[in-house]
């Protein structure tokens, strides 16, 4: 049991910092703008239980895929980077409506790349290798659990800041989105330039 204790903090901050709830939360905002309280329900479920799947196999099956595949978490960290990057272009261009339905925006790009991509799933594996698979998934849902209620709280935030706050946070978010995306790229690419 004091095993459990001292390390549980040390297999949850790093899932923490890497999901970010509270720097997720802008991008929630500006990804669910236009929606119902219910649509952005969903969007919460969708988002966190799409998380948790995408986690959990990968915990068990991710080193065994790459290797079959003959991918790298550069390769993924590339790819991640690619996809936010087109969402992110179509924010900014405002042709990310079109199809906002909740599972659209919860799955991708919420559930995958932001909130699980390739920082928490290559943290998942190490974070097995030091502390077990039972400490990492009990850190893993403990996280979810704090975005699911981050997430649940964004209305009265929305409510504070206003519609036209919102409408330019919106497209900073996308912009940053944008940044985030090129980020990915390039740390991809420096890393599969290293091997």
């Amino acid at each position: 049991m004091p095993d459990i204790l001292k390390d549980l903090p040390l297999a949850f901050i790093p899932l923490f910092v890497a999901m970010d709830p509270f720097g997720m939360l802008p991008l929630f905002t500006a990804l669910t703008r236009d929606m119902s309280v219910q649509e952005k329900k969903d969007v919460i479920k969708y988002s966190t239980l799409t998380a948790l799947v995408v986690s959990i196999a990968f915990a068990f099956i991710g080193d065994a895929v790459f290797a079959i595949l003959g991918i790298t978490v550069s390769d993924f960290k590339i790819a991640g980077g690619l996809l936010l990057l087109v969402i992110a272009v179509l924010e900014l261009v405002g042709r990310g409506c079109d199809h906002k339905k909740p599972e659209d925006v919860g799955i991708v790009p919420l559930g995958v790349p932001l909130l699980v991509g390739p920082a928490v799933l290559t943290l998942v594996i190490v974070l097995i290798d030091n502390y077990g698979i039972m400490l990492t998934l009990a850190s893993l849902v403990l996280n979810l659990m704090i975005v699911f209620a981050v997430f649940t709280a964004e209305q009265p935030i929305t409510k504070f800041i206003g519609k036209n706050g919102l409408m330019a946070i919106s497209k900073i978010v996308a912009l940053l989105l944008a940044a985030i995306a090129v980020m990915m790229i390039r740390r991809g690419l420096e890393q599969w330039l290293i091997l």
